[in-house]
């Protein structure tokens, strides 16, 4: 081969570099769309494969299967198909595929339900990190990186403690973003920031990018710098007959006497409650509510996402009656999706913002994006409303 030849072949091949569908080379935006004909490591095909205009194609090689279907809430309310698995077509070869679509940008969960059993995608390599049974990442990308995706910006860092609760009685783990530049020189206000019933710390990192979010925030110059740290607020199995009953008072608990002494200890954070801030979704609004809203002489600013209470009047009765509640908070935010506030789930959280009013209790309100309740709502409510309003008083 002469050399014209051999410098060819690398022209051809050098823009590809790095490009391959769920290659994990870089960080990459579009991971899933499939630009070289390439199939992931491991892998026996092509499953997601996502096209510029939004559609998706899901693949599944099981020739003995007798029905395969798509499910998971996210990828379901997208497609209005909430509570209704949508089935592949087998082929001849054995493969089940199924393209749906066009989708909107944003990260998806899914997973396959194959003759009764529910699985992950096995050909994609971008899994899900939960508590629950498990299940794919879809990414749906745009014409460019999203505000939740890793751009070129200076970028914070995330450490994760190992550390023994006696609360639990066990080994347990947190997890602290300190943004760019974190001089422990200054005092940075502090955001607590929990999960749902099946979540785990590591889901606002991976699923949540709140990390990601951050540095853009700060970037773009929307938000104050501070210090998150994502606690484990699992503190009793979810499915404990008494879980309602034991597990608000467990993770006060385990705020007061392990998470909040270990970040004050290795941080540069407020001690005051104007300086920390409590937050949460769905379980985690809950916990923000009763752990929070009980814990003033903590928390002086709280965020809301996704939960509430039909009988909030009596349930948070102490918050709502306390005659100085305003001049205790600084920012008390309550949000949900726009598709959520549809249905009973958004109910409760209509309950809570309405007995808000009703006490006159100075907060926000506010439905946005076009997720259900998802991730997709989760981030957008972050990143366009809660985040980029803390601390603003300051």
């Amino acid at each position: 081969m002469n050399l014209r030849a051999c410098v060819a072949i690398s022209c051809l091949l050098l823009p590809a570099l790095g490009r391959a569908q769920q290659a994990n080379i870089n960080l990459d935006w579009n991971p899933q769309k499939n630009t070289e004909n390439l199939i992931p490591f491991s892998a026996n095909l092509n499953s997601p494969d996502v096209r510029d205009d939004g559609t998706v194609t899901f693949k599944l090689k099981a020739p003995a299967a007798q029905r395969v279907t798509l499910g998971g809430v996210a990828i379901l309310t997208a497609l209005g198909k909430s509570g209704q698995p949508v089935p592949f077509t087998k082929g001849e070869d054995g493969i089940w595929t199924l393209t749906v679509g066009p989708l909107r940008p944003d990260m998806y969960i899914y997973s396959f339900d194959v003759d009764g059993v529910r699985i992950a995608d096995p050909n994609n390599t971008v899994a899900g990190f939960t508590a629950m049974p498990p299940y794919s990442q879809l990414v749906v990308h745009g014409s460019g990186p999203a505000y939740y995706d890793a751009r070129n910006v200076p970028h914070g860092l995330v450490t994760r403690h190992v550390y023994h609760s006696d609360v639990t009685n066990g080994e347990r783990e947190l997890y602290v973003y300190t943004p760019p530049g974190y001089d422990r020189g200054k005092t940075y206000p502090v955001l607590y920031l929990v999960g749902g019933s099946g979540d785990l710390p590591s889901n606002w990192v991976y699923d949540g990018r709140v990390n990601f979010m951050m540095d853009n925030l700060l970037a773009e110059g929307k938000v104050v710098p501070m210090v998150v740290a994502i606690p484990n607020n699992q503190v009793v199995h979810r499915n404990h007959p008494r879980h309602v009953e034991l597990t608000f008072n467990l993770f006060e608990q385990e705020l007061r006497k392990a998470v909040i002494p270990l970040v004050e200890r290795e941080y540069s954070v407020r001690r005051d409650p104007r300086g920390r801030a409590l937050s949460g979704l769905s379980m985690g609004g809950r916990h923000t509510m009763f752990v929070g809203f009980n814990s003033l002489d903590l928390f002086a600013n709280f965020g809301v996402l996704s939960a509430g209470d039909v009988a909030a009047e009596t349930a948070v009765a102490k918050f709502l009656n306390d005659p100085s509640v305003n001049q205790k908070i600084d920012y008390l935010f309550v949000g949900q999706g726009s598709e959520e506030a549809k249905g009973q789930m958004g109910n409760r959280v209509v309950a809570l913002h309405d007995a808000l009013v009703k006490h006159g209790i100075t907060h926000e309100y506010y439905v946005g994006g076009y997720g259900g309740h998802d991730w997709a709502t989760w981030r957008h409510l972050l990143y366009y409303r809660f985040l980029p309003n803390l601390w603003r008083k300051d």
